[in-house]
């Protein structure tokens, strides 16, 4: 697959990097923070487990490539694809228009290809090898919301139904899922404390908020644990002034701020 599309694997390996780069946003203040190792696979053995961290990383990779293939089709990178000449109209005015659209069919169908592909060779009817290609195509679909579905994700379990396997709810009073909700087989590690077998980096020296009730806050992201207190001079610019013309300038100034780090 990688040798018959070289030219594509730089906006792959772009794609993944989004995707890195937007996963450790979103979770900047959670307990796991989606970090990255400098072994394979590269979020740990989190990833290899069936919960909703590896649902979430599998959907959010997904979505990383079909963007950047997306953007380098329609940036005229790529010798396969083009823009999406599809998208035109007329406005009120009675003038014509049509432009360079971003080519999203060719993102999505190459990202089906290229990021399925190890799934459908695994042999689709395995529980791992259904929650993957699931949460691969819901992160195709729905990629700029994929935080709020982590938040709802639902539990699942493998089920014969007909002549095939196929997943449904472990619980049977909730609702069937959609096709752009993630799915996870199996509960989450309280991600409280290291366990490099299991790929849990815990959250020791992790940056808490002292003041919040939420899960950044001292008391939930620190595990009952407590933390610790230190006062850090940050340098930081002030007394911006804007001179013609153009240029801003800015003084260096100190200001002392608590820090809190988990025990």
């Amino acid at each position: 697959m990688c040798k018959r599309n070289l030219e594509v694997m730089d906006s792959v390996r772009r794609g993944a990097q989004l995707a890195i780069e937007e996963c450790q946003y979103q979770f900047r203040n959670r307990r796991w923070n989606c970090s990255t190792l400098d072994s394979l696979p590269v979020f740990g053995k989190v990833v290899t487990q069936g919960t909703r961290e590896a649902a979430f990383v599998y959907a959010i990779s997904s979505a990383g490539v079909a963007f950047a293939v997306t953007r380098a089709c329609s940036s005229g990178e790529l010798e396969k694809c083009g823009c999406d000449r599809t998208v035109h109209g007329v406005s009120p005015q009675g003038f014509q228009w049509s432009g360079c659209s971003d080519n999203i069919a060719y993102g999505v169908a190459f990202s089906q290809s290229f990021v399925d592909v190890r799934e459908r060779n695994k042999g689709a009817s395995s529980s791992r090898a259904l929650m993957n290609l699931h949460n691969n195509e819901a992160g195709r679909k729905v990629g700029h919301a994929l935080k709020e579905k982590f938040d709802g994700a639902t539990e699942v379990e493998p089920r014969r139904v007909g002549s095939s396997r196929a997943l449904v709810p472990r619980n049977a009073q909730f609702k069937p899922h959609t096709d752009e909700d993630l799915v996870y087989l199996e509960p989450s590690p309280d991600f409280c404390e290291q366990d490099m077998r299991s790929g849990v980096l815990g959250t020791r020296g992790r940056t808490c908020n002292k003041t919040s009730k939420a899960i950044d806050g001292c008391e939930l992201l620190c595990c009952g644990r407590g933390f610790h207190t230190a006062q850090v001079e940050l340098a930081e610019r002030c007394s911006c002034k804007f001179h013609w013309c153009c240029f801003v300038k800015c003084r260096q100034c100190q200001r002392l701020v608590e820090l809190h780090t988990c025990r």
